[in-house]
């Protein structure tokens, strides 16, 4: 089973020719509601790709909170031990989607923020017994540390997805199996520029290892060698949610192949995620990414030096 402990958001998606300058006003050429949240995200994402999973965090006794709640239960996800609150909304998030894919994202936490250490400790046994235990940053870091300090030392597999980019060092980073980072992320994380070095960085003070996640370069393995895995090219409409699209998909490999088949594997569902609109309806199915990885080769994986 995959446990997920995250955020539930509801993405507000405008679409424009470009995303505006600071100071400057462009005109939207659509807006569209979709289910998001990195947390939600990566549970459906799992879900889809055929694993048992339960979604642990909070939203809102609003609208918004009743729509993601429908959306998690439709797609097969455990939601019992989603919390309704009152004294907050349920998460939002604005996204701006240029016309080649690229986009900009501002997130108000609502019910998100109220994921705390009480709530954690209510649902701790659950999580504890998960096969894989997904974390993202869409919630307070002291939650993230509470159950990282309280998990057995080799169960579940914890996968972090350090996203927005905050400051480690008040977590357990030797209770954090596998770091998802982007190459921004990375950067921003250690103060390093160069993929390796800051990965490196990172295994110096007790993470296990890194994947960084390099779009359409695939993504790159930091373990005991450093190596690239290619992913697949494929039309690009839009990049919402292609991370987390890779982390659900990283989850249900982890335990039945080897890393680098894993990391294939979720590069096959971050690369589908890019071809349609929003977060939640772009995750792709496992048929999607059965055929995708059979249509596409398996290319021998080196263990090249990055130059960051």
């Amino acid at each position: 089973m995959i446990a997920v402990l995250g955020s539930a958001n509801m993405d507000l998606v405008t679409e424009v020719a470009r995303i505006p300058r600071p100071g400057e006003t462009v005109a939207g050429e659509s807006l569209r509601y979709y289910p998001g949240g990195k947390g939600a995200n990566q549970a459906i994402a799992a879900a889809r790709l055929g694993s048992a999973v339960a979604f642990f965090g909070k939203v809102g006794r609003d609208p918004f909170g009743d729509r993601l709640i429908q959306g998690l239960r439709a797609d097969g996800v455990d939601v019992s031990a989603v919390a309704r609150v009152e004294e907050f909304p349920t998460g939002t998030a604005s996204i701006w989607v240029e016309r080649t894919g690229e986009n900009a994202i501002a997130c108000v936490p609502g019910a998100n923020g109220a994921v705390d250490a009480a709530y954690a400790a209510r649902i701790f046994d659950r999580i504890a017994v998960a096969d894989v235990l997904l974390l993202q940053f869409e919630i307070p870091l002291a939650t993230i540390a509470f159950v990282l300090e309280r998990l057995p030392k080799e169960r579940p597999i914890v996968i972090l997805d350090p996203a927005p980019a905050q400051s480690l060092s008040g977590l357990p980073l030797d209770r954090i199996d596998i770091l998802t980072p982007n190459r921004t992320e990375l950067s921003i994380l250690t103060g390093i520029d160069g993929l390796e070095p800051a990965a490196r960085r990172l295994l110096s003070l007790g993470v296990r290892g890194v994947v960084c996640k390099a779009g359409d370069q695939g993504a790159y393995w930091i373990g005991e060698t450093t190596t690239h895995v290619p992913t697949m090219a494929v039309e690009v409409v839009d990049s919402t949610a292609a991370g987390d699209a890779f982390n659900g998909a990283l989850g249900c490999a982890v335990t039945e192949r080897s890393i680098l088949e894993a990391i294939r594997f979720a590069n096959a569902a971050g690369a589908l995620a890019t071809t349609k609109h929003g977060a939640q309806p772009s995750l792709p199915r496992r048929s999607e990414v059965d055929r995708l990885l059979a249509a596409v080769p398996s290319r021998p994986v080196g263990s090249p030096r990055s130059r960051g």
